[in-house]
């Protein structure tokens, strides 16, 4: 990828069972985006769509596991959402921990909540992409 290329609206995705963290990157700066909460794949899928739509990403980045049962399935998700550009997939090992650890100086209460309502994984998506403009700077 071309360092130009970085400057584009860049969409990270750490797709989940329940929901799924989105972050957005926009000249260099990376923004942990509203998470999708999932029902089934198709109405994900629909309103990840609206997102790419919407803030005109260009470029899609997509975190995968380690295991590889986990991986098919995002890599299904990733052919449901029709996307014309480049996509990428980026190990995503160990983000939602990384991401854990940056909201330890909240309360036990506000932890919980970020991971019920998918901050936690909008934040696991910002350190995804993170991951991947570095390895592409």
């Amino acid at each position: 990828m071309q360092p130009s290329s970085l400057k584009l609206p860049i969409l990270a995705l750490d797709v989940g069972l329940k929901r799924i963290g989105l972050a957005l990157c926009i000249e260099g700066i990376i923004l942990p985006l509203e998470p999708v909460l999932r029902r089934n794949r198709n109405e994900a899928a629909s309103k990840v769509k609206e997102v790419i739509t919407l803030k005109q990403a260009k470029i899609l980045v997509l975190g995968l596991p380690s295991d590889l049962g986990m991986c098919k399935g995002i890599k299904h998700f990733a052919s449901l959402l029709d996307f014309e550009g480049e996509v990428y997939f980026i190990n995503e090992d160990l983000s939602s921990k990384e991401a854990s650890e940056l909201l330890l100086d909240r309360d036990h209460k506000a932890r919980a909540n970020s991971r019920k309502d998918g901050r936690l994984d909008s934040l696991a998506a910002s350190l995804i992409l993170q991951r991947f403009i570095e390895q592409n700077a």
